[in-house]
């Protein structure tokens, strides 16, 4: 990684360098960053490389491509991260019912006609099973 973002760096400083080309006595082709001594300087252009339509084409659709991936996987993350925000929040309330029934006390519920009626034991205890139950199959 370290590599990859070294050469990132260096490339536009090594593409921007003057390279100059010139031919000795003995008819051999030399390369260098600075110009022989009395070298003729000639200004060489780079080659400009025209895209036909096609070309064009095959680059917009592929561009098209790409943004319309890179929309479906933002959706995905954005799913995901709202999935998870929401079964957090579940598994909070299940560990908060679960730490109130373990805490004890009298816990009830209101009939058709009003009245309390109060949880036996073992209902209290089979309600702290299926809470438990429900939690490590919630929050794993």
């Amino acid at each position: 990684m370290r590599t990859l973002l070294l050469i990132t760096l260096l490339l536009p400083t090594l593409a921007a360098a003057q390279i100059y080309r010139w031919t000795d006595a003995e008819g051999r082709v030399h390369f260098g960053q600075r110009p022989a001594a009395g070298a003729e300087q000639i200004e060489v252009r780079p080659q400009v490389v025209e895209r036909d339509d096609q070309t064009r084409e095959r680059e917009a659709r592929s561009e098209r491509f790409f943004d319309a991936r890179r929309q479906e996987q933002q959706a995905a993350r954005e799913q995901a991260s709202q999935t998870r925000a929401a079964q957090e929040q579940e598994c909070q309330s299940l560990r908060n019912r679960l730490s109130q029934l373990q805490l004890g006390g009298r816990f009830f519920r209101n009939d058709a006609a009003g009245e309390r009626v109060y949880y036996s034991d073992s209902e209290l205890e089979a309600a702290r099973q299926h809470l438990a139950a429900r939690i490590s199959q919630v929050c794993s």
